[in-house]
């Protein structure tokens, strides 16, 4: 998403040369912990937080879902980034979708960045959970966000009984976890930005035998623990929902679409009715920043027209028991 260094952005996101074509996703940093008793130093309270995302970015969108199944939306404002992002970065400015930002009316995200951190140096990302209070970025890494999603803003939630991290399962949520991040989430990724042919088929080969696993998975079961809704669901359903519209032709993950696995696309068109979820998803966003963001992928900046997906077709995984 492109560099902060000494103040100056840099529209890049790794080291060709030094990576050997790898993509190298950098490791977010601030990783403080909002909690309900407070004992982390950011304790939950309505109002005290702000949500920054792209309605584009697959892992911002994980958040956005767990605020909406939740009924955190009264309690965690956000503000929405443009979709294209430019040689400076995520910008703030208006388009469909876009609210710019409520909080301060900066003109780019990494404002936001340096406002908590004056001399930060590093990736500036979405999403970013702001307190309002002390004026900093708590956390700016997904998987750890929707988990203070999960659970610990109960005591204000909609609908506190939904928990998609129980104990019970935390074993092998987290194992399915593990492996779907590295092959999938960032493996089109991996794929897409890789520039050497090798590292290329690399990825593209680990990305389908994972495909590959998940449908024969998703063949006697009707989610990815078994018959209980998880975490792990939503982190492969963003990632899934893009998949046909930007990573086969855009990322050239085009062994299969989507559409050509029978259980993991009547999965993912589960998901996708289940409520509230579909006020999550804006393809306008997600095709506009891929097509028209990634200047060394799509030079030109042409945004297809297509495909034509039915993410409301009936799905027909009913006959699979649910918890």
């Amino acid at each position: 998403m492109g560099l902060l260094i000494d103040g100056a952005w840099h529209d890049r996101w790794y080291d060709t040369k030094r990576s050997g074509g790898r993509f190298q996703r950098q490791e977010s940093q601030f990783r403080k912990e909002v909690t309900s008793d407070g004992a982390s130093g950011f304790k939950a309270e309505p109002g005290r937080y702000h949500l920054y995302v792209s309605l584009a970015c697959p892992w911002a969108h994980r958040t956005l879902i767990f605020r909406k199944l939740k009924g955190l939306e009264d309690v965690i404002p956000v503000s929405v980034v443009h979709w294209h992002m430019g040689e400076t970065g995520w910008e703030f400015r208006q388009g469909p979708g876009a609210t710019g930002d409520a909080l301060f009316g900066a003109g780019h995200l990494h404002e936001i960045y340096t406002r908590a951190k004056n001399d930060y140096t590093g990736r500036v990302t979405v999403p970013v959970f702001w307190d309002t209070r002390e004026s900093t970025i708590v956390n700016n890494e997904s998987a750890e966000i929707i988990r203070m999603l999960n659970s610990q803003f109960n005591a204000m939630a909609e609908r506190p009984e939904l928990d998609f991290y129980p104990k019970e399962l935390r074993g092998a949520i987290d194992e399915i976890n593990e492996t779907v991040y590295h092959s999938v989430n960032n493996g089109v990724y991996k794929a897409g930005f890789a520039t050497s042919q090798e590292v290329y088929e690399e990825a593209f080969d680990a990305l389908f035998d994972t495909l590959n696993t998940l449908e024969a998975r998703l063949a006697g079961q009707r989610y990815l623990v078994g018959g209980r809704l998880t975490e792990a669901d939503w982190r492969l359903f963003t990632t899934l929902l893009r998949f046909d519209p930007v990573y086969v032709g855009h990322f050239k993950c085009n062994k299969r679409r989507l559409v050509d696995y029978p259980n993991l696309w009547a999965y993912t068109r589960e998901l996708y009715q289940m409520p509230g979820v579909a006020e999550t998803v804006d393809l306008h966003h997600i095709k506009q920043h891929y097509f028209g963001s990634h200047a060394a992928v799509n030079p030109t900046g042409i945004v297809p027209k297509g495909p034509e997906i039915d993410f409301d077709a009936p799905h027909d995984r009913e006959h699979l028991k649910a918890a």
